[in-house]
């Protein structure tokens, strides 16, 4: 099918990909360049540089507005992060891409959250985009087991996949089914939810893995503040397996212990 993809992040980026690889990707719909990173650099949305590689044209707008113009018989909505506008919506088929089972997690952050609470199952949406958040009726939804090694990194490619997948069955002739039961919100992640308190192990491995490897989650070892990217338990203690000390790079934990002797 011939498509516009709305996409911003990662995860967007990645679904993107994977599309056109499948369907014919007529326009990409993003968020304008901004800035980021410390030095405050003007750079390009993740998905902006995957259509660029592969030839797609991009429409930047600071808001979607009705006078947008999107090709193709759809538009496929992942991780762009900005408010579509009702009468927009009413022109044609949208269908948004949630890497979580909704109601549980809408929201802006639903992997984090769904490992951050250690939840065994998670999964992905296909649901139409309505004014409401993550709110639409379900084309399609799928689950998948969420493993002691699994961190953010490895669920949304996973999810990403299995988003494509779903696509490919619902866009011929979706048919949608109201969402049922009790909605939770998977709210942004803040400065808070980054700290960890090493006194509780298994609420500490549940945040690391939430937070990598994108985020990082923070704390203190050896009298100092460090990122910890990777961990374990080991016999209901933390074991650290990858840090990153202030100012510096990652590195096996190990060597950073022998660094500080």
């Amino acid at each position: 099918m011939k498509l516009t993809v709305a996409a911003t992040a990662p995860f967007g980026a990645d679904v993107l990909e994977r599309l056109a690889a499948r369907h014919e990707v007529a326009a990409l719909l993003t968020r304008p360049d901004s800035a980021a990173g410390r030095g405050r650099k003007v750079a390009a949305p993740p998905a902006k540089h995957v259509a660029e590689l592969l030839g797609i044209p991009v429409l930047q707008p600071e808001r979607p507005t009705s006078e947008l113009d999107l090709p193709g018989d759809a538009v496929v909505v992942a991780a762009y992060g900005l408010l579509i506008p009702e009468d927009l919506l009413e022109r044609g088929l949208w269908l948004n891409v949630h890497p979580s089972l909704l109601p549980r997690w809408r929201g802006a952050a639903p992997v984090e959250r769904a490992l951050l609470a250690g939840d065994r199952e998670t999964g992905v949406t296909i649901h139409e985009t309505v004014k409401e958040l993550d709110a639409g009726p379900i084309a399609a939804r799928r689950a998948f087991a969420l493993g002691p090694e699994d961190d953010a990194g490895t669920v949304y490619a996973r999810a990403a996949e299995l988003a494509v997948e779903l696509l490919d069955e619902v866009l011929p002739a979706p048919h949608f089914t109201p969402q049922e039961g009790e909605p939770t919100y998977a709210v942004k992640i803040g400065a808070a939810d980054r700290e960890l308190d090493l006194s509780k192990p298994e609420e500490s491995l549940n945040r690391i893995r939430a937070l990598s490897p994108h985020i990082g989650a923070r704390g203190e070892l050896h009298g100092r503040r460090v990122t910890v990217w990777r961990a374990r338990l080991e016999d209901g203690k933390l074991v650290p397996l990858e840090l990153q000390p202030e100012g510096g790079k990652r590195m096996p934990y190990d060597a950073w212990v022998r660094g500080l002797r």
